[in-house]
């Protein structure tokens, strides 16, 4: 049964997708609409990688684990890999071609990203009382400040505003685009030296998942920026740099596999002082991996034009199921975030998945209609007081 959840992905991906002429290029690779099909596609990957870890992990104990997904469990970094890329280039390519991009740019990009965080971990937390749990005064106050996540898979909206103040800034103070691109790709090194510093904690860089795919950020707008260039040394030799992406991911994959077993991220119990290298180890064949796998992805776009209404959708609510589905992953597992019985196992992990699926769709577009209500709090609340001003003077 669990080839049906294969084969809904193959369709999905592939349903109404046009493969060019010999000779030819998709021009569109990366127009807005290729890149929001495929991140709507990376969203049900994503999906998919937090429901294997929920049913056929290594470190799941052994009465818990149901295989089928197991391909997806060591895939989630290279999946948040492509928002991060394309948010990095989108980011470019509008402050290019729109006049004053940067005007408003904190309310129109940082504040629904803000928004999103605060309302799933307040929903997660609503949750938590329903099951019965109750959190010390101190860390409540840490959920509800949001200092320590009550939505686990939250952390993607934690680091996204600080890159996109990262660009803000250096692109509103740098006088030159190089330089601006220079302070961007250094707010995101400064951010990965921080967290391979920390160690394993219950607040935020708590481990590897916040930091082992953010390079794909700069990445996106050093692309932008060069985009013509390098895709037509691309076109050059398309199939030798396609063989060499691939046969990269095969092999690189599983050196990052044995090096995280044997060197590991997890360093604390080492009482060494190398713990930062360590983990400069495993990021670093993690960073060749994911770059070689995302680097295939997009040539494969060069001749392969997909979409269909179906990845337009889902392009239209990414980040909104991507912070929502989880929460049915939990509601539907072997238990509530490892502490409490779930709301009703389903052992069968094709109907696990297809439930999640079902219930995070109307999930996500709910949480999309009330972050766009706050948003539009802000501004009627913005103009009764522009009002108000008005009648005092």
């Amino acid at each position: 049964m669990i080839f049906l959840v294969y084969l809904a992905l193959l369709i999905a991906l592939f349903w109404g997708a046009k493969l060019v002429k010999k000779g030819s290029w998709n021009d569109e690779w990366m127009s807005l609409s290729q890149t929001k099909a495929l991140q709507g596609f990376t969203a049900i990957c994503i999906m998919l990688h937090h429901c294997a870890q929920k049913t056929c992990a290594p470190w799941l104990a052994p009465r818990v684990i149901v295989h089928g997904l197991d391909g997806f469990v060591r895939m989630g970094y290279i999946f948040v890999g492509v928002f991060l890329f394309c948010s990095g280039y989108g980011l470019y390519k509008s402050y290019k071609t729109k006049p004053n991009y940067l005007e408003g740019f904190c309310k129109k990009r940082i504040l629904p990203v803000v928004l999103a965080f605060y309302v799933t971990g307040y929903l997660f937390l609503i949750v938590r009382y329903a099951l019965g749990l109750r959190p010390s005064t101190g860390r409540l106050i840490c959920y509800l400040t949001g200092i320590q996540l009550s939505n686990p898979n939250a952390w993607f909206v934690v680091a996204l505003p600080i890159f996109y103040l990262g660009f803000y800034f250096s692109f509103r103070f740098c006088k030159k685009e190089s330089h601006a691109i220079f302070c961007t790709c250094f707010v995101v090194f400064v951010y990965t030296l921080i967290g391979t510093c920390t160690n394993h904690n219950e607040f935020w860089m708590r481990g590897e998942w916040w930091y082992n795919s953010v390079h794909f950020f700069p990445l996106g707008l050093l692309f932008a920026r060069y985009e013509k260039r390098v895709t037509e040394k691309i076109k050059c030799h398309y199939v030798l740099w396609m063989v060499v992406a691939i046969v990269s991911f095969i092999g690189f994959s599983r050196l990052s596999i044995y090096v995280q077993n044997t060197i590991s991220y997890y360093g604390e119990d080492y009482n060494l002082n190398l713990i930062p290298l360590r983990r400069w180890a495993c990021l670093l064949v993690q960073m060749v991996t994911s770059c070689s796998f995302v680097f295939a992805i997009f040539m494969a776009g060069l001749k392969i034009k997909i979409g269909n209404k179906f990845l337009a959708f889902m392009g239209t609510i990414t980040m909104e199921f991507y912070l929502i589905h989880g929460l049915f992953i939990e509601f539907f597992g072997y238990s509530f975030l490892d502490v409490r019985p779930s709301l009703y196992y389903i052992r069968n992990v094709t109907l696990f998945v297809f439930v999640v699926f079902a219930c995070s769709i109307p999930s996500a577009l709910l949480l999309k209609k009330a972050i766009n209500l706050g948003k539009g709090k802000k501004k009627s609340s913005k103009k009764e007081s522009m009002v108000q001003s008005e009648r005092a003077s």
